[in-house]
């Protein structure tokens, strides 16, 4: 039977939406509402024509101030994959993946430029810093649209961010290019389930922002997505205690009350952003 846009949508937000998407659901809308990360692969390669068309549509994406602040990293050296690998020994498939891309933020090329063209780069450091992550996050999603377009699965690896320094000695970074996020690319070798969002009453707001109800729309959420998409173990149990219902606010809150991710903070202060703290 064909799916409609109303049945993508259901298993997306676990509820329908104001207007009727009865349509059979086809295109990029499909795609989109059927996203998954994918984490298992084939051992089938990507060709290099292939790898080279998509990273074409990647970096037509839109770029602050035509800027274009990105450089993408492709990972080919099996050596330098597996270094990879050990500093995150918890995502086996960054290695296992036929593809590797690291997504980095550039703000080292324009400065070149403006020195080549006789004039100092002079823009505020926290708006660089943004500008390069915005350009580097725009770019890594038009290329899994690409990605997933030619029949490939993606999964972002955002912790190559715990440990920055690493990273950047393996791939040679120089000052002012930070890593923002890896991709595994590859074809899929799993079928895993729709991740619901939260709803788009929640997200979406019309002239001003409201979180007015945000606990009861929150709870309800946790009630769906414990449905689809079950947590199978609870974080910091010997901080929290066990919960008899356990949701994604919950495990959502354990995880941000750590500290994290200071290998970066200090990465980017120590290169070139320094009005950042």
């Amino acid at each position: 039977m064909t799916e409609t846009y109303n049945d993508l949508i259901h298993k997306r937000f676990g509820q329908g939406l104001v207007h009727d998407h009865g349509a059979p659901a086809t295109g990029i809308h499909k795609q989109q509402l059927s996203h998954r990360s994918r984490r298992r692969f084939t051992s089938d390669a990507v060709p290099d024509e292939t790898l080279e068309l998509l990273l074409a549509c990647a970096l037509s994406a839109p770029a602050k101030s035509d800027l274009q602040q990105v450089a993408i990293i492709n990972l080919a050296d099996p050596d330098k994959r597996e270094a990879v690998t050990d500093l995150i020994p918890s995502m086996p498939w960054i290695k296992q993946a036929p593809v590797f891309l690291l997504f980095c933020g550039d703000a080292r090329r324009i400065e070149r430029i403006c020195e080549h063209r006789g004039t100092t780069f002079a823009h505020e450091p926290i708006d660089a810093f943004l500008n390069a992550a915005a350009d580097a996050a725009i770019v890594m999603q038009n290329f899994i649209v690409a990605a997933e377009g030619a029949g490939l699965g993606c999964c972002p690896i955002s912790a190559v961010r715990e440990v920055t320094e690493d990273i950047a000695d393996i791939v040679k970074l120089p000052p002012r290019v930070f890593p923002f996020a890896g991709l595994c690319v590859g074809h899929p070798a799993d079928d895993p389930w729709i991740s619901q969002r939260l709803p788009l009453s929640l997200t979406v707001h019309t002239d001003t922002y409201n979180d007015d109800h945000l606990v009861e729309e929150i709870d309800n959420y946790d009630a769906r997505r414990g449905q689809a998409n079950p947590i199978s173990k609870q974080r910091d149990t010997e901080k929290f205690g066990t919960k008899e219902t356990y949701g994604w606010s919950d495990d959502k809150a354990r995880q941000t009350s750590h500290t994290d991710r200071l290998s970066f903070s200090r990465y980017i202060k120590a290169n070139g952003f320094n009005s950042l703290g």
